[in-house]
């Protein structure tokens, strides 16, 4: 199956793309034209600007733009001052939802998943339709997906107990 995933599937409610996101693959062609695949395993949803743990929820800023744009783009952002995190926007334009890529097959964590797809600001808005250097395949569905709460957002209330933590 290498079929990147269409349009449609990004333009949808981030609580249905995130879970369906996982068993999915990652593609990233490097800059030396080797392509690398790797099975995504690890997703949190971020559902917009009423999701206090979401970085719109803030509003619209400079760092947050491409979130409020049509889903099937990248949003990437540095955290540490050393980690770019990989973030799939999803919805219709001013939905401000974004997937959070957590894992992938060998690499846990965002930041190493960044790491690993060496990603950088040069991300920020790409297309997951047209890319030439990233993009996601359809794959074969994995047999069980698990729910948890989302790491790290102790600080958002009531949106820290949503079970949108979508793993393998």
């Amino acid at each position: 199956m290498n079929t990147r995933l269409p349009p449609e599937f990004f333009l949808r409610d981030v609580l249905d793309v995130a879970p369906e996101l996982i068993g999915k693959k990652l593609v990233r062609c490097f800059p030396d034209g080797s392509i690398e695949k790797y099975m995504i395993t690890e997703v949190e949803a971020y559902r917009g600007i009423e999701d206090l743990a979401c970085h719109a929820s803030k509003g619209r800023t400079p760092r947050t733009e491409v979130m409020f744009g049509e889903g099937g783009t990248v949003y990437v952002y540095l955290i540490y001052g050393q980690y770019w995190l990989l973030n799939l926007v999803t919805g219709s334009e001013g939905d401000a939802s974004a997937v959070l890529i957590r894992c992938i097959e060998g690499f846990p964590g965002p930041g190493r998943v960044g790491r690993e797809l060496q990603l950088d600001k040069s991300f920020y808005g790409e297309s997951l339709i047209t890319s030439q250097r990233i993009w996601v395949e359809d794959a074969e569905p994995v047999p069980e997906i698990r729910t948890s709460k989302r790491i790290g957002i102790e600080y958002s209330g009531e949106w820290a107990d949503k079970l949108w933590r979508f793993y393998l």
